[in-house]
């Protein structure tokens, strides 16, 4: 039988570009794990899709299904509606957060994934702990280096 992990993701930054951070709840069973790291300059939407990249590498046995929380609608939107694949298509020609949609298709085909999209600050618990530990990250005296954050061609 087949693993079945749920997962809540959510990104923060101080400022658009600034300090950010994300955080992560995997929930399998009795199981539950929450991961959290800052990053001293990046975007939102850079931690947003990087909290479901560091969640899927958590997980450990390919082709489990995985259920997917996130308020992000750029995240969700691009999966859900396919536009990634058109975006690899095109090799990610003119698009933000390349090497990490990159990373993400590869983690992505390794298992049976389908995203959710909650609201944010809706009192969800798990979204709002995301939350926490996301801003948490963020406001950390311990902040790594973004290493693929391109200030020229990062707007968002």
């Amino acid at each position: 039988m087949p693993h079945h992990v749920t997962i809540y993701t959510d990104g923060a930054a101080r400022g658009n570009p600034g300090p950010g951070g994300f955080g992560i709840i995997l929930a399998s069973g009795h199981y539950r794990k929450e991961a959290a790291r800052g990053f001293r300059l990046t975007t939102n939407n850079r931690m947003e899709l990087m909290a479901v990249v560091e969640a899927l590498k958590m997980l450990k046995y390919p082709g489990t299904i995985v259920d997917i929380y996130s308020d992000s609608k750029y995240v969700v939107d691009a999966v859900e509606k396919g536009w990634v694949f058109a975006w690899e298509k095109k090799n990610f020609a003119k698009k933000k957060n390349a090497d990490l949609w990159k990373q993400f298709l590869e983690l992505y085909r390794r298992h049976h994934v389908k995203f959710h999209w909650l609201k944010g600050h809706n009192d969800h618990p798990e979204n709002t702990r995301c939350d926490q530990l996301a801003v948490q990250a963020a406001s950390s005296s311990f902040l790594e280096e973004d290493t693929g954050y391109q200030p020229e061609s990062q707007d968002d």
